[in-house]
C-alpha cells in the first residue's frame, strides 16, 4: 500500500480505457489507452465538461470503513437460499422479466409493515436498482428544463448530480451549526426557490442527523404551497439504524400524497452488491415512476435476491442492533479523546474537527483504515465495522492524533 493515493481518489474514472477503441473491439488482456479527442470531437453536454466520476475510493487496505457498507456478510443460509432462487430465476432468462415486479412490491410492503408498523399496498412501492436510481426516476418525472430540485447542506453529494443529470436547477439551503435543519428556514427556502423536488435525507449524510417528524410536517407544508405542486422526498437510506423512539416518515404517507420515501437494501440488508433500492408513496406518484423508468430495468436475477434476503428479514435485521451499539460506543469513545462526534442514527459517525483533515485521512490509510474526507471542511466519516475493525480504527486514529 502506497502512502501517496489522495482523498480526491474519489472522483478518478476507474476502467473504461478499452472503450471505444478505433478499428473495432480491444484484445482480451489488452490495455488501451484512451483515443485522443480534439476538442469539439463529441458533443458533450457544456455542463458535463471537465467533470470525472462521481465514487469513493475503491482501495486495497484491510479496514474499509468509507462506504457506509454493512460489515457482516450474509450467512451460509441466506447464501443457499440466494443461490437457490437465482438458479430458478436463470431457467427462465430467455424470457424478459415481470416488469412491474408485483411479487417484490408486495414483499418490499410486508417488510415495512413489520418494520415500521406502516401499511402499504404493492401498488404503493416502486423499486430500482440502488436507490440512486430510485431519485433519478424522482428527478426524470418531476424535474428538468426550468425546474428545481432543493436540499439543505451538508447533506448527500450525489443529490446535486441527480438534478444536474435531469437538466434540474440544483438550489440549497443550510443546516444548522449541529445539522439539525430548522423548520423556518426550510420553509421559507422552499418559499423562495418553490422548487418542484425537495430532497431530505434522514438520517442525513454524511452528519447522521434524523429528522424530527414536526420538521418534516413544515416541509411538507410549505411545499404544497408551491404553485404547481412539489414533491419532497425522504431519504431513508440509513432508516433501520435510527435509534429507539426515532419515528419513520413512513408514517406520514397517508396523509400527505406529495411525499415519498426511499430506503435501500444496500445498508441494514447487507447487500450494496445487490444493486436494490425501494420507495413508498402514494399509487399516483408510484405511476409517474413508472412512465419515467426503462423497460424491464429491475432484472430477473436482481428480483430474486432481493426477494430471497426478505425471507430472511429477522435475521439480517439482528445485525443491526450490534451495530447501532458500536456506533454510539464509537461516538462515546471519540469524544472521550477529545474530538468531535455528531450523534448519529446511520451506521457512521461524522468526527474532527482537524486543522488538516487531509493528513489525518493519510495518516490512517498509512495504517490500512480508509474513511472517507466529506462533509463540512475539518471533518471525517468513518462507517461502523466490526468490533476489530473499530479497535483498529482507533488504534490509528491515536497513533495519527497523538490522542
Amino acid at each position: 500500500m502506497s502512502g501517496s493515493v489522495r482523498a480526491d481518489a474519489d472522483t478518478r474514472p476507474s476502467g473504461g480505457r478499452d472503450a471505444g477503441r478505433a478499428g473495432g473491439e480491444p484484445r482480451l488482456g489488452v490495455v488501451t489507452a484512451a483515443p485522443d479527442l480534439s476538442p469539439g470531437t463529441l458533443p458533450l453536454r457544456p455542463e458535463l465538461v471537465g467533470l470525472e466520476p462521481y465514487g469513493a475510493p475503491q482501495l486495497d487496505v484491510p479496514v474499509l470503513l468509507n462506504v457506509n457498507e454493512n460489515p457482516y456478510a450474509p450467512s451460509e443460509q441466506v447464501v443457499a437460499d440466494v443461490a437457490a432462487a437465482v438458479a430458478e430465476a436463470t431457467r427462465g432468462l430467455n424470457r424478459y422479466p415481470d416488469r412491474d415486479f408485483v411479487g417484490l412490491r408486495a414483499d418490499l410492503a410486508a417488510y415495512l409493515e413489520v418494520e415500521s408498523g406502516v401499511h402499504r399496498g404493492p401498488e404503493q412501492m416502486w423499486a430500482a436498482n440502488g436507490s440512486n436510481e430510485i431519485m433519478l426516476h424522482v428527478l426524470q418525472a418531476f424535474g428538468g428544463p426550468g425546474r428545481t430540485a432543493l436540499s439543505f447542506a451538508p447533506t448527500y453529494s450525489m443529490y446535486p448530480e441527480y438534478a444536474r443529470d435531469t437538466s434540474t436547477a440544483w438550489v440549497v439551503g443550510r443546516r444548522a451549526e449541529d445539522f439539525t435543519l430548522d423548520p423556518e428556514h426550510a420553509r421559507a427556502t422552499i418559499a423562495a426557490h418553490a422548487p418542484s423536488v425537495v430532497l431530505l435525507a434522514s438520517p442525513n449524510n454524511p452528519t447522521g442527523t434524523a429528522l424530527p417528524l414536526d420538521t418534516v410536517r413544515a416541509v411538507l407544508d410549505a411545499a404544497a404551497r408551491v404553485p404547481g405542486g412539489c414533491v419532497v422526498v425522504v431519504d431513508e437510506a440509513y432508516g433501520e439504524f435510527r435509534r429507539a423512539g426515532t419515528p419513520s416518515a413512513l408514517e406520514l404517507l397517508a396523509d400527505h400524497p406529495h411525499l415519498a420515501v426511499s430506503r435501500t437494501m444496500s445498508k441494514a440488508f447487507g447487500l450494496a452488491g445487490a444493486r436494490v433500492g425501494y420507495l413508498s408513496a402514494s399509487r399516483e406518484l408510484v405511476d409517474a415512476l413508472r412512465v419515467v423508468r426503462l423497460p424491464y430495468h429491475l432484472s430477473a436475477v436482481t428480483q430474486a435476491v432481493a426477494r430471497a434476503a426478505l425471507r430472511h428479514a429477522p435475521e439480517l435485521m439482528a445485525q443491526v442492533g450490534s451495530l447501532r451499539a458500536e456506533r454510539d460506543a464509537l461516538v462515546t469513545w471519540l469524544r472521550t479523546r477529545g474530538l468531535q462526534a455528531a450523534d448519529s442514527d446511520a451506521n457512521f459517525v461524522l468526527f474532527g474537527r482537524f486543522d488538516d483533515r487531509q493528513a489525518v485521512w493519510q495518516g490512517l490509510l498509512d495504517r490500512g483504515v480508509l474513511v472517507r474526507v466529506t462533509g463540512p471542511e475539518g471533518w471525517l466519516r468513518v462507517s461502523v465495522g466490526t468490533p476489530a475493525e473499530t479497535a483498529a480504527f482507533q488504534d490509528a486514529l491515536v497513533e495519527v492524533t497523538g490522542r
